[in-house]
């Protein structure tokens, strides 16, 4: 069984090599910038693009959205863009080239230049909780926990440069990443320090 490179979780096939702790986080959000190497009236946009909004007494940039990538964009004056609330960096690309090609149908010189994945968001949950006032003694030079501000334990990995957000239920939200790999390296570095400080049964009856 130990030789077994991989295994199957809810259907999906795991390579352990890859990922030794057999579980595979989830991509929940890349966020991309690209830059349309135009200046954009905002108000012409806003008028005449769909799903648009445009408040510039509060944010300044034009919110766009499409259904397919399901995804939010932010257009500033300066031609450049962000992109959110994508799943996979091809959806966020594939989003953003919508995007430039609906501000070119609105008759701008918009280009599609320096696409950049600026931030991937994912998370996993491990299935058994976490004693976070431990596991902050112990690792107290990466880590920030002020449960009355903040539920979560805060782990700053160095390498991969990845924020991780640790909560005692056992979910994880990994942040900070420019590829997935950084979310996945992160997260099979921090498993057997998570794994280290896993509140066994005995120690929930005797807090009851």
């Amino acid at each position: 069984m130990s030789a077994q490179t991989t295994t199957t979780i809810n259907a999906q096939s795991v390579d352990l090599s890859k990922h030794p702790s057999g579980i595979i986080p989830t991509l929940q959000n890349i966020v991309s910038t690209v830059n349309m190497a135009t200046e954009l009236d905002l108000k012409v946009i806003a008028l005449n693009a769909r799903n648009a909004e445009y408040n510039p007494k509060r944010f300044a940039a034009v919110i766009l959205r499409i259904r397919e990538p399901k995804t939010t964009a932010l257009i500033f004056k300066s031609g450049k863009m962000v992109c959110t609330g994508a799943k996979s960096e091809e959806s966020s690309r594939l989003a953003a080239r919508k995007y430039a090609r609906i501000i070119q149908k609105l008759d701008f010189p918009a280009k599609f230049q320096d696409f950049k994945i600026q931030n991937i968001v994912g998370s996993c949950d491990v299935k058994f909780p976490i004693k976070l006032e431990r596991l902050h003694d112990a690792h107290t030079s990466f880590t920030n926990y002020e449960p009355e501000i903040f539920p979560g334990l805060i782990y700053k990995m160095i390498q991969p440069k990845v924020v991780l957000l640790i909560f005692v239920s056992g979910k994880i939200v990994l942040t900070g990443a420019k590829v997935r790999e950084e979310i996945y390296e992160a997260f099979e570095n921090i498993y057997p320090v998570l794994t280290a400080f896993k509140k066994t049964t005995t120690t929930a009856l005797t807090n009851i």
